[in-house]
């Protein structure tokens, strides 16, 4: 199987396709009405019914684009679960099945469920058997719930496998074969990688139907990354961080680490400094990374410490800079990881920090742009008339969620009811299945929490805190 070619399409209108009705409206009151370039290539073709090998940058629109294929094939009126979406971690899991329901809103009363590793079995099986209509998971989750018997595939007519390479990097391939078992025949597949692989080419070979290859590049439009290379004494990594932060002032920053040792170092650095910044790992508890994440989406953490897994599924529209702390030697994990800022028509900087042994390792891994590298010093000398850098949000976290039938819709309203907050003052609102967390212009923090505390949300008491 031969990769495809790529190609830059024109982009459609919505009001183009066969959707339904209230699907239409529910976009028309998104302010959608252009599709992106991967939604128009692919969506007459999956609407169709045809299984898609999609290779397509991130940020490009694709989560819409499967989305809307699923819930156009749904029977909201048959409580089984009729669509499977396969991530390579939890968060992904979350943002798929947040804009799913996003979506689905206009629809009648359809369930989409959550299920990934980091929690307890028990509430996921009691979950399943009250039924739901799309099933948005981890492999190695979904695989364990269908060996227990508590999660049944027989009404499935549509599975997706999303960043199909990620879920190959991270070893995910032996779950993903023995769950393939499991999904009933015929069925539609759909496919999203950013790259391709030969392990995605052994995926569609052994799980797809004379699948339609589909790859987008990036518009010759696409907002410039503005890249700058610093040679840098490796002892003086934190420092050189430190020294960027304050020159740059970036609102928001992704720092990539390698390890994890190296993210819990460098926040302890940044930390001492005064600046806001939290790790992202492999060892952090389940709660704690839903938690860092929410803050760092809610523009209440001005620097998230990461290493790529921690970091894959991580989509925030306007990421200011992304900063290498450690480069990567594989060139297509250096350009995942720069991908991530120059966002939604947004310009974004990439700066990365080299020591002299990276440097020769880094020029083996990047040879077409190591010869047009121009290698900087480090900015000398940072304005002392700004205040220091600090989030634009707090965090509020009500201790109840989705199983309290909690909507961020709620949580908005009762926060501006009586006018005591402002719409504009309320930023993201992150509805977990247990908890809630509400973004808050930082001037407004102490009024909207004393809000929650003294009133109600959906005509009931909720407990409240300061993160």
């Amino acid at each position: 199987m031969t990769e495809p070619a790529c190609a830059v399409p024109g982009t459609l209108a919505f009001a183009n396709l066969s959707l339904h009705p209230a699907t239409l409206a529910t976009l028309s009151q998104l302010g959608w009405q252009q599709m992106t370039a991967v939604q128009s290539a692919t969506l007459p073709a999956a609407l169709a019914g045809h299984d898609l090998l999609v290779q397509s940058p991130t940020g490009s629109g694709k989560t819409a684009a499967f989305a809307l294929t699923l819930l156009e094939r749904l029977n909201p009126r048959r409580f089984a679960v009729q669509a499977l979406v396969l991530c390579p971690t939890r968060e992904l899991a979350d943002q798929v099945a947040s804009e799913i329901r996003r979506l689905a809103r206009g629809l009648d009363n359809v369930k989409v469920l959550t299920l990934c590793g980091g929690v307890a079995v028990r509430g996921q099986v009691t979950s399943l058997a009250h039924g739901a209509h799309i099933v948005v998971g981890t492999p190695g989750r979904v695989h364990d719930l269908l060996a227990r018997e508590a999660l049944k595939l027989d009404a499935l007519t549509l599975w997706v496998l999303d960043e199909a390479d990620r879920m190959l990097d991270m070893g995910f391939l032996p779950d993903i074969q023995a769950l393939a078992h499991w999904i009933p025949a015929p069925r539609q597949t759909l496919l999203w990688s950013a790259t391709y692989p030969d392990g995605v080419a052994q995926l569609a070979q052994q799980f797809m139907h004379a699948p339609q290859h589909i790859c987008i590049t990036a518009p010759a439009a696409h907002p410039v990354i503005e890249q700058h290379h610093y040679a840098i004494d490796p002892a003086q990594r934190a420092a050189a961080v430190v020294q960027l932060l304050q020159h740059f002032r970036p609102a928001r920053t992704l720092a990539f680490c390698n390890t994890r040792q190296a993210c819990n170092a460098l926040v302890e650095a940044l930390r001492q400094q005064g600046l806001s910044a939290l790790a992202l790992h492999g060892d952090l508890p389940q709660r704690e990374r839903d938690q860092v994440l929410a803050l760092f989406a809610g523009d209440c953490l001005s620097v998230l410490v990461a290493t790529d897994v921690a970091a894959r599924g991580i989509d925030i529209e306007a990421l200011e800079a992304v900063i290498n702390v450690e480069l990567s030697p594989d060139p297509l994990v250096h350009t995942h990881r720069i991908g991530r800022t120059a966002r939604a028509g947004k310009s974004g900087l990439a700066l990365n920090l080299v020591s002299p042994r990276e440097r020769e390792t880094w020029a083996r891994a990047h040879p077409a742009q190591a010869q047009a590298v121009q290698w900087e010093a480090l900015p000398e000398g940072v304005a002392t008339d700004h205040p220091p850098l600090q989030p634009a949000r707090v965090m509020l976290q009500i201790l109840a969620g989705r199983k309290d039938k909690l909507r961020p819709a709620d949580v908005l309203g009762a926060l501006t009811a009586g006018a005591v907050c402002q719409r504009d003052q309320i930023g993201k609102i992150t509805v977990t299945e247990f908890t809630t967390m509400v973004a808050v212009q930082r001037d407004a923090a102490l009024l909207a929490l004393q809000q929650l505390q003294d009133g109600t949300v959906k005509g009931r008491r909720v407990k409240a805190r300061l993160l």
